[in-house]
């Protein structure tokens, strides 16, 4: 398993994305500068200039034809990804903490922090009607002191799944501009929501030291993953029952000593069994966002240390079957 290791930004990586094919890789860091990879060789195909402060979030429209980012210099930006060329921009009062698209693209969400009197807020665009604010077709305020959202995620074009600071997970229906459905399965902040390859369930990850993966539909949660170190990112495999989990110490409390102990290892789980059966080692710090490649094959880690490691599965990986 030799990895494919793409070092291009200076800081932090804090979130990572493929397209639908696989054949791209976008990540952000807070170094200011979204870049773009392509994944069979490892090759930068580009940048993508204009933020001014740490990116936290991105997302890429299923043609691969647009690309979505936010970041603390308070704006959320769209891109053309064939040229790079910013489309529009949307200026906020905070920090946009996450972003996304919806199935067909034709709706984006974002959300901002709470901060200086500014309360949280959850806003629905429809980009058919021009990449402004005032083509919010929801809007949601959390009081002041309410739960932050630190993750979200799609679900077809009517559905959104936040992630909230207190542990806290909400299902909103985007069309009636209404909370569903509330998990409170969790007792830390979440760091990341992930689907599942047909959309019938998502895992999602916490620092509350566990990983769950929860029914969509019923909204409850079926598996939970245990770890003794908070879990930033956790993600399911299209093609085995396999689930990996990225995180680590707090960045802050890293020393010399927690990589040679595995603090920073990417870790593989059985979906049904809960039970970890493997590890993956090469960050140097704290891995704060994890992804399966669409087809299964390998799957890509973002870490604390700015670097972004593609791995490829060896045969045997797909021949550890649990004895089934």
């Amino acid at each position: 398993m030799k990895p494919i290791v793409l070092h291009g930004h200076d800081r932090s990586i804090t979130q990572i994305r493929y397209n639908r094919e696989g054949d791209l890789l976008f990540t952000c860091a807070k170094d200011k500068k979204p870049n773009v990879w392509y994944t069979v060789n490892g090759e930068r195909l580009g940048t993508f200039n204009g933020h001014t402060g740490a990116l936290w979030c991105l997302d890429v429209n299923w043609t691969s034809s647009q690309f979505l980012s936010g970041a603390g210099d308070n704006t959320v930006r769209l891109w053309d990804v064939e040229t790079g060329r910013s489309m529009g921009v949307i200026d906020t009062s905070t920090s946009v903490r996450t972003c996304g698209f919806s199935y067909s693209a034709n709706l984006a969400a974002y959300s901002t922090d709470n901060h200086m009197k500014f309360p949280c807020t959850l806003s629905v665009i429809d980009l058919r009607q021009g990449f402004k604010e005032e083509s919010a077709i929801m809007k949601n305020n959390i009081q002041i002191d309410g739960p932050k959202i630190t993750s979200l995620l799609w679900f077809m074009d009517n559905m959104i799944i936040t992630g909230h600071d207190n542990g806290n997970i909400v299902q909103w229906d985007v069309r009636m501009n209404k909370k569903l459905q509330l998990s409170e399965d969790h007792s830390k902040t979440i760091t990341d929501i992930q689907p599942s390859a047909d959309s019938t369930m998502f895992i999602s990850s916490s620092k509350d030291y566990t990983a769950k993966l929860f029914d969509l539909s019923s909204f409850k949660c079926l598996k939970t993953y245990k770890t003794e170190r908070p879990v930033n990112s956790a993600s399911l495999s299209p093609k085995m029952d396999h689930v990996v989990l990225g995180g680590g110490q707090e960045a802050m409390e890293v020393t010399m000593t927690s990589t040679r102990i595995g603090k920073f290892d990417a870790r593989f789980f059985h979906v049904v069994f809960e039970e970890e059966f493997g590890r993956v080692k090469g960050h140097f710090g704290p891995i704060n966002s994890v992804q399966f490649h669409p087809d299964g094959l390998s799957y890509a880690s973002g870490g604390e240390d700015g670097y972004v490691r593609l791995q490829s599965f060896d045969s045997s990986y797909f021949e550890n079957n649990f004895g089934f």
